[in-house]
């Protein structure tokens, strides 16, 4: 085969599933070559900043990252940021042109993920209201570094959406940190947790139960919950529609629900309720309000509408005193990125590749994973996405086969493909300028970076009895540099 040289935006689950695929089809003797770039300073994406702390067993992907990151045709460049840069980019990354990559690669698949979170039309970011991306990014010590939550000012949180982003939060804050400190939770965020004040935690969900976004393995983990109960769901709601035929999910999630947590209701310092048919509409707060003050959420009550499924206004109101309001309510893609589809809140894509603003197939450009159909599915669909996209790379570079979209039309100008034009030439071997500066310089970290700093913070974690203890960017890069003295 000619030289095939990818290059991967993004290095979590989707963008080492790509990789791995394809090293394990083309032989070793082929010129090909895999570099993965991330914003990130450390690799794996969602698996090391999107997992709960409490659910180790998901992150075990890892070690078939590691296996592919041992082949000598892949190279990790970690702390780079590609294209524009936008708010969910770190101000320490190297700053990379995406015309860089398309000079020195000769295919290139974006898996950049969906990175931002959807923010509610009614109820903007403020000191009462958060996006769960915040909070999830504090007890997974992003490099964006939110600033951690006023636990010790509230007692009462509400969470707008059910999906199990929601439920992982609520989990966190309802859990005991003498059971969560065994875990990969840093010092730092356990120490805020054993100061919180939260009492309540209410989850709001637009429709009802047999609807709910969450999965029955996080509401039995809520359940369970040795120090919090569950506030009974309205009975009614727990009754299907006549002539409704339920799966297997829904009649378990029925039979949870009308089965309740484990700890009776009010026998336990801490609760939480699942709140259906609700959708905010404002939330109001006094002239002057301090943290301590409770803020007013308006619900508007929904049903749910038998033809289309949707929720739909009943026009009754409700009021919830609450401390502080946290909108979890999905992800979209950085709209900076020149193929962002607004339509669609991910990149314009098709058949596991990119198309231009025109409609048009962008040659040898390709999107993976959250990138290319939005932030849905689990890793294991997160995967056989993934090795789609690599059969589909591989039948493109392969001798012989049918390759739809490797040359472009004469009569296409450059502006029909947003200027994406790949170097068929490019260097069999050699990264970037920038990245080759970029890793004498100290900022860029490769694969064996990251494997030092993984194998330290689990010793750091081992001396406190737990998981592993995560470092900063910061950390990390002292750490390092004292490696190579």
């Amino acid at each position: 085969m000619a030289t095939a040289k990818l290059a991967i935006v993004g290095a979590g689950p989707s963008a080492f599933y790509v990789a791995s695929r394809l090293l394990s089809l083309v032989p070793v003797s082929d010129p090909f070559r895999v570099h993965l770039f991330d914003r990130s300073w450390a690799p794996h994406g969602l698996v090391r900043y999107g997992v709960a702390p409490d659910h180790p067993e998901v992150k075990n992907c890892t070690h078939k990252f590691d296996a592919a990151a041992l082949d000598p045709r892949f190279r990790f460049f970690g702390n780079v940021n590609v294209g524009n840069t936008s708010l969910s980019s770190p101000s320490h990354a190297l700053n990379l042109p995406l015309a860089s990559l398309l000079r020195n690669y000769t295919h290139l698949v974006f898996a950049t993920g969906c990175p931002l979170p959807i923010l509610h039309p009614d109820i903007p970011p403020s000191s009462y209201c958060v996006p769960a991306l915040s909070l999830v990014h504090w007890y997974t010590r992003h490099p964006s570094q939110p600033p951690p939550p006023p636990l010790d000012k509230i007692s009462h949180l509400t969470l707008i959406g059910n999906g199990n982003v929601s439920l992982d939060i609520a989990r966190i804050l309802l859990t005991s940190p003498s059971v969560l400190q065994k875990y990969d939770v840093p010092e730092d965020v356990l120490d805020g947790l054993s100061r919180s004040t939260v009492k309540h935690v209410s989850i709001i969900g637009r429709r009802g139960p047999l609807q709910a976004a969450f999965t029955n393995k996080e509401l039995r983990e809520l359940m369970t919950l040795p120090e919090a109960s569950m506030v009974p769901v309205d009975s009614s709601l727990l009754v299907p529609p006549q002539g409704t035929a339920l799966s297997r999910q829904q009649r378990r999630t029925l039979e949870l629900l009308q089965r309740g947590s484990q700890r009776p209701p009010g026998t336990a310092q801490k609760s939480w309720s699942l709140e259906f048919h609700r959708s905010p509409t404002s939330l109001s707060s006094s002239s002057s309000p301090s943290l301590t003050d409770m803020a007013q959420l308006t619900l508007a009550h929904t049903r749910v509408d038998s033809a289309t499924g949707r929720a739909v206004l009943t026009g009754e109101t409700s009021t919830l005193s609450t401390s502080m309001v946290v909108t979890s309510l999905g992800f979209h893609a950085d709209p900076e990125s020149a193929l962002f589809d607004p339509s669609s809140k991910h990149l314009s894509s098709c058949g596991n590749r990119l198309y231009s603003s025109s409609g048009t197939a962008i040659p040898n450009m390709y999107a993976s994973g959250w990138a290319a159909y939005g932030s849905k599915g689990v890793l294991a669909s997160t995967m056989m996405d993934a090795y789609a996209v690599a059969d589909t790379i591989l039948s493109d570079i392969t001798p012989g086969s049918e390759v739809q979209t490797t040359v472009a039309s004469k009569d296409r100008s450059a502006q029909d493909l947003s200027g994406l034009v790949l170097n068929p030439q490019a260097h069999p071997e050699s990264p970037p300028e920038e990245i080759m500066q970029g890793i004498k310089d100290g900022i860029v970290t490769q694969y064996q970076d990251w494997k030092a700093v993984d194998e330290e913070e689990i010793r750091r974690g081992e001396r406190l009895g737990k998981e592993r203890e995560r470092m900063e960017w910061e950390d990390a890069k002292a750490f390092l540099t004292s490696c190579q003295r």
